[in-house]
């Protein structure tokens, strides 16, 4: 009861907190005080999932999970491509975009974005539940965009970005040697250095501010494809809109403590491991990660509007697809119950987020049970000090 009686008290700030333009009192209220939780596409969709299945998973999160405290639900990558013949992961040339180079909603997977909507018809379906809505994000601006050399929004004018006289384009901010590593034909830097880059940038998180977008996970940009640049910008960006937007990092593959310390108070979220799928190997091996996240005091440090957390990626638990895979869920995880108990435990004593990613509609009594365990949600909200312990230390 304490701890429903602590979310009631926490979503109604929240509410008072969406419905207020000031960013005075924006800034009094702290964000992610506690590691966020909440629902992810990508562990049970890949890239595929469309409005329907998605809506339908947030009514399910609604009803069942978010007396527990799971309140994002988040579109995991790729919202912006087309499904059809030809399209995978790392294709080029089946993307949505804007007249200024930004990615929009496929509408053929989400209808309600039509006529320049976006995601705002989303985003208010998901308010209604009393849930909080989320977006993954690449890094800096798309190959596409880039290749049709689209000229740059001035949000501040509604027209085409000028400086020194003349409109700047995407191959004008775009930096082609710095392509996201895992998605070669996806992605690339842009330039913050320069007034187009920096535009650039805040006309996409302005967009989605304006669509009512709660939580950005920003991809390609951490770890191995640290582009501290990109983050500080965004991260400015994002203090200076009047909607406050959780700032999440993935992924966090060759990330290490003294890389999140320049993030960890920029953000609120950061990945500290490569993509966790449903293999004891994967759990393992956040073991040691976690206990040198956690012996640097990273845990619950100063963040974005109140604290960030590292994060020890998504839950796959429940019905799933398969990394990489062009198909739905259609599967259950291959991790036993003791080997999901040990991650549940695990993922709450080392205060990680806790979002979880499979599907809603198939989602069984063993999961649920796991996942709502109220011992281990009050470990992974109010617990402190969290360390390591060797059992041998006092002799």
């Amino acid at each position: 009861m304490e701890t429903q009686f602590l979310n009631s008290i926490l979503f109604t700030a929240e509410a008072i907190y969406r419905g207020t333009s000031s960013p005075k009192f924006v800034r009094q209220i702290e964000q992610a005080s506690a590691p966020p939780r909440g629902w992810n596409s990508y562990d049970s969709f890949c890239w595929t999932i469309s409005e329907p299945e998605f809506l339908k998973n947030a009514e399910l999160v609604s009803q069942r999970l978010h007396t527990h405290g799971y309140e994002y639900v988040v579109v995991d990558y790729l919202w912006y491509r087309r499904k059809v013949k030809g399209a995978y992961v790392d294709s080029l040339g089946f993307d949505v975009i804007d007249e200024w180079g930004r990615m929009i909603p496929d509408p053929g997977r989400w209808p309600s974005s039509r006529d320049g909507k976006g995601f705002t018809h989303v985003a208010h379906k998901i308010h209604s539940m009393g849930l909080k809505f989320g977006i993954h994000i690449m890094r800096g601006i798309s190959t596409q965009a880039f290749n049709a050399n689209t000229p740059i929004l001035d949000i501040s004018t509604g027209k085409a970005y000028e400086e020194s006289g003349r409109q700047w384009h995407a191959r004008d901010i775009g930096i082609k040697e710095r392509a996201c590593a895992w998605m070669q034909n996806g992605f690339m830097s842009v330039n913050t250095k320069l007034g187009a880059g920096r535009a650039f940038l805040r006309s996409l998180h302005q967009q989605y501010a304006d669509w009512g977008v709660d939580f950005v996970k920003h991809d390609c940009v951490f770890g191995e494809d640290f582009d501290l640049d990109e983050i500080s910008y965004v991260s400015k960006v994002l203090t200076d809109l009047n909607r406050p937007i959780l700032y999440s990092l993935s992924p966090g593959s060759s990330a290490t403590p003294a890389m999140a310390r320049d993030v960890s108070g920029l953000v609120n979220m950061y990945r500290i491991t490569g993509d966790d799928w449903d293999t004891w190997g994967d759990v393992t091996a956040h073991f040691d990660i976690m206990r040198e996240f956690s012996a640097a005091n990273m845990i619950g440090a100063k963040g974005l509007r109140g604290k960030s957390w590292p994060d020890s990626d998504m839950l796959p638990l429940g019905w799933l697809t398969d990394p990489g895979s062009n198909e739905g869920p259609h599967r259950k995880s291959n991790l036993n119950l003791d080997e999901q108990r040990s991650q549940m435990t695990l993922w709450s004593m080392a205060k990680s987020p806790l979002m979880f990613g499979g599907d809603m509609r198939q989602l069984d009594d063993a999961t649920f049970s796991l996942i709502t365990n109220p011992t281990l949600l009050e470990i992974n909200s109010f617990s402190s000090n969290n360390r390591e312990a060797c059992p041998y230390a006092n002799f």
